[in-house]
């Protein structure tokens, strides 16, 4: 279940690790941590009383003045563990599981078993498992998590935090955003807070909670260290999603879970890491894991309009490099704008006769510079809409009518 580019990868609904390793690395830490431990106390023990006796707490420790005294105490909690309190309950354990079938294969070819005999048979199918995680957004029983999480899925168990374990049914997922809503039936279920992810800025706390490489329960804690990375900046162009990057620690086995803020509000979902990378997560924001969900509770899926091209945002370099290659089939002579590098065949855009080379500047009579935004103005407008493009072909300008198709289920 897990997904791989050059860089980039989907935190994975892991299948169960193995804890064997895992136990022998924490012991000889801990041993690390009592022996070291045991040498400092025991260099000097004679000296002690008398260190005890110079350095007392009543002769160290200043009388406090009234304005000090007047201070509330200091709680012995701090804010990250209030938020483990309050949000925790609501984050659970996702297990799905699918049944695979195994073809006939080399083991009942004649001519192998004529050379090796008949070797015990290979079971016709076998059950692939996966880990992941999810937080349950509201009291009717919906959990959301990563769309990869259950994919392919034909049984789900979710876990609380108490221990309850409940049978879940997938109620949708879309690839495009990787999101997926479980929905499970319980009494008296913990939910999640959520605020709107629109106003978070870099800089502000960020927790992540959830069941990396099995190890239940987990929180780590760093900042925000960007919004609106989009799709194309991460290295996934095929996702309808601009990211929240954080530099709190997320592994395989957190998809799904929260990101939450320091009110213990969920402002994301975990979803992907770059390879090789150290403090460079990625979380869906909140404001599109809900949109999307909602759609996926009532209808069970989520329509995307899709124009069908890769574009390129049209820089000085960018259009340097493409003139001086002698075997483009086309030259720039826009300074500016989004340029189609790929028509997909059969698409919108190849039906109503666009073409590689082709800048486009503006839609609907609303100009266009990069290609995030050529992006979000078509994801904004609904499956059928019609578009006016306006593009620069060979230095001449000239518009394009399009109609907006359906995104195509994602190849395997």
């Amino acid at each position: 279940m897990t997904r791989h580019s050059s860089k980039f990868s989907f935190l994975p609904g892991i299948a169960r690790v193995k804890q064997l390793p895992t136990t022998v690395s924490l012991m000889l830490l801990g041993g690390g941590i009592a022996v070291a431990g045991s040498q400092i106390i025991s260099q000097s023990p004679s000296r002690m009383p008398a260190l005890a006796q110079v350095v007392s707490p009543e002769a160290s420790q200043p009388a406090p003045t009234e304005a000090e005294a007047a201070l509330p105490p200091i709680p012995s909690r701090n804010f990250i563990s209030d938020v483990v309190q309050s949000a925790g309950p609501a984050v659970v354990r996702i297990d799905a599981s699918r049944t695979v079938s195994r073809a006939p294969g080399q083991l009942n070819d004649p001519v192998f078993r004529q050379f090796f005999g008949n070797l015990p048979q290979q079971p016709a199918e076998r059950v692939q498992r996966g880990l992941g995680s999810g937080f349950i957004l509201d009291g009717q029983g919906h959990v959301l998590t990563n769309a990869h999480v259950v994919e392919g899925a034909d049984r789900v168990s979710v876990t609380l935090k108490d221990g309850r374990a409940l049978e879940g049914e997938v109620l949708g997922a879309d690839p495009a955003t990787d999101v997926a809503v479980i929905r499970v039936e319980a009494d008296a279920l913990p939910v999640v807070k959520t605020t709107n992810s629109e106003q978070l800025q870099p800089g502000e706390w960020s927790i992540a909670i959830g069941n990396p490489l099995g190890l239940d329960n987990t929180v780590t804690a760093g900042i925000i260290s960007a919004t609106g990375r989009s799709s194309g900046e991460v290295g996934i162009p095929d996702k309808r999603v601009d990211f929240i990057q954080t530099d709190a620690a997320i592994n395989p086995g957190n998809s799904g879970g929260p990101l939450l803020n320091a009110e213990g509000e969920v402002i994301g979902m975990n979803t992907a890491i770059i390879q090789g990378a150290q403090g460079l997560g990625f979380a869906i924001p909140i404001n599109t894991v809900k949109e999307i969900a909602q759609q996926l509770i009532a209808t069970g899926k989520v329509e995307h309009p899709f124009l069908g091209v890769q574009m390129a945002t049209l820089t000085p370099d960018v259009k340097a490099q493409i003139n001086a290659d002698p075997n483009r089939p086309f030259q720039v002579e826009a300074a500016e704008g989004v340029l189609l590098v790929r028509i997909v065949p059969n698409s919108p855009a190849a039906q109503a006769g666009l073409r590689v080379g082709d800048v486009v500047r503006a839609i609907d009579g609303e100009a266009i510079a990069t290609s995030e935004e050529l992006q979000a103005l078509v994801a904004g407008r609904a499956v059928g809409s019609d578009l006016t493009l306006t593009i620069e072909r060979n230095g001449q300008t000239t518009t394009q009518s399009v109609t907006l198709g359906e995104l195509p289920p994602a190849r395997s």
